[in-house]
């Protein structure tokens, strides 16, 4: 008997909306975690795309030098890997991640010449695409991936010579 004159009194002063919070909270909370997702992942496409220019940069200072000290393969040293070898070493490990094309002066062929001799202009350039984690965003992109391209130009230095 006290129980159900407890309970007039509690719907009395509230106006008969218990749970009213509860179901707010319930319609709320799914679109402020896509909200909260949305934002977590076009972040990290962008961390991505700054830290492969970062990279490129890096990779452009090192080949402009001349220098090949950088290639895995001690035995038989070529520019082209060093170049590689220092892309991926500047890019956070980002560099596996975003499928990397990598092309010098508009061409992806591979060749000992392909950076040019001494005050040439070289331009690197990745041609890179980020892979969404969630289905939600991967559907506003062509092909559920982000597809940036990320260049560095400069010119060869003199490679030891004056």
């Amino acid at each position: 008997m006290r129980l159900k004159k407890a309970d007039s009194r509690i719907l009395r002063k509230h106006g008969g909306q218990g749970g009213t919070t509860l179901l707010e909270f319930a319609l709320i909370t799914p679109v402020f975690l896509m909200l909260i997702i949305g934002i977590i992942e076009l972040s990290m496409a962008y961390f991505a795309n700054m830290t492969m220019q970062h990279a490129v940069r890096e990779g452009a200072r090192y080949a402009v030098t001349g220098a090949k000290d950088l290639d895995p393969d001690s035995a038989n040293q070529q520019r082209y890997q060093a170049v590689i070898q220092k892309i991926r070493d500047s890019s956070m490990g980002m560099y596996d991640k975003v499928s990397p094309v990598i092309a010098v002066n508009g061409s992806d062929a591979v060749g000992a010449a392909m950076f040019g001799q001494a005050g040439d202009i070289v331009v690197i350039s990745v041609d890179c695409r980020w892979a969404f984690a969630t289905p939600m965003i991967r559907a506003l992109f062509r092909d559920g991936q982000a597809h940036f391209v990320v260049a560095a130009t400069m010119r060869n230095e003199s490679f030891g010579g004056l």
